[in-house]
């Protein structure tokens, strides 16, 4: 887990032409995205396409990385940030736990422009796995180079589950995709991109990374 600082990022929609300015607290993120390896030891499943214990795991849905969240955080003895009923669609977060969660989107974004300014924090052909260099599949995570703040992955290679919901009038319970996929073209690898999907969504370019809360203690 890397230490991300507190700041402030304006997050834009294309569909709707907004903007809007959110101030980040500092957390704490996954350097890379979870991977198959840590996957199958908490939770027994394989469920990828593709097969590799250092490639990031796809084909898991949201409520698949909420599950996760809770159980990586009981099995080290930390409070789970997630009640959640998932017959009911329902899952709420306890912002005072300590254990792992997903990014929202503002903290994604703020972690994925690590102070930089431009669409991407460095050349795409070195920091992300893309459809022009990726031979059209999954790469091993962290392979890429990193941005300024130590986090690999954040643009290409699979596409970051985050905590919120896209725009609950127009598209209901449909959660926010962050980043780009190994199987993106450039357009849509940058750190404003914003993908949406219903929550039961698998598909082989969609994972997720952990983040924790800085919680006083």
């Amino acid at each position: 887990m890397v230490a991300v600082p507190a700041g402030w990022v304006t997050l834009s929609d294309r569909r709707t032409k907004r903007r809007w300015t959110v101030d980040v607290a500092g957390f704490s993120l996954g350097a890379v995205p979870v991977t198959q390896a840590l996957y199958a030891e908490v939770t027994s499943l394989r469920p990828s396409a593709s097969d590799g214990d250092a490639l990031p795991v796809e084909c898991v849905s949201w409520w698949d990385a909420v599950r996760f969240c809770n159980a990586l955080s009981a099995r080290e003895g930390l409070t789970p940030a997630y009640d959640v009923d998932e017959a009911a669609e329902r899952a709420e977060w306890d912002a005072t736990a300590d254990g792992y969660r997903l990014p929202t989107e503002a903290e994604w974004e703020h972690a994925c422009r690590a102070g930089t300014t431009g669409p991407r924090y460095g050349a795409l052909d070195e920091i992300a796995w893309h459809r022009g260099n990726s031979d059209e599949r999954i790469h091993p995570a962290g392979t890429r180079a990193p941005n300024p703040w130590g986090l690999y992955d954040l643009i290409g290679n699979v596409w970051d589950w985050c905590w919120d919901v896209y725009d609950a009038q127009v598209y209901g319970t449909y959660r926010v995709l962050r980043g780009g996929g190994w199987f993106d073209e450039h357009w849509s690898c940058r750190a404003s991109v914003r993908r949406r999907s219903h929550p039961t969504y698998r598909v082989d370019d969609v994972g997720f990374r952990l983040a924790r809360s800085v919680v006083a203690g």
